[in-house]
């Protein structure tokens, strides 16, 4: 299971929705990497308006492999 939070001090509605949209993508395509089944709930913070996908990936990846759940 995964979830996403966004608050409003990130930005209005599409700046927000964007940030889901780029986590919520990272997860679908590296979903099938992790080790045993997970409950995630990323939050986003300030940091994540304005980066590209590549960006996030890379970020998003690295912390997951810091964790521990995945190799």
């Amino acid at each position: 299971r995964f979830a996403v939070i966004t608050t409003r001090k990130l930005g209005k509605a599409f700046i927000r929705n964007r940030c889901r949209r780029l986590l919520r993508e990272c997860f679908r395509l590296h979903q099938h990497a992790f080790s045993a089944p997970v409950e995630m709930v990323l939050i986003a913070r300030a940091s994540i308006v304005g980066q590209s996908y590549v960006q996030v990936e890379h970020d998003y990846l690295r912390l997951l492999n810091e964790a521990g759940l995945i190799q």
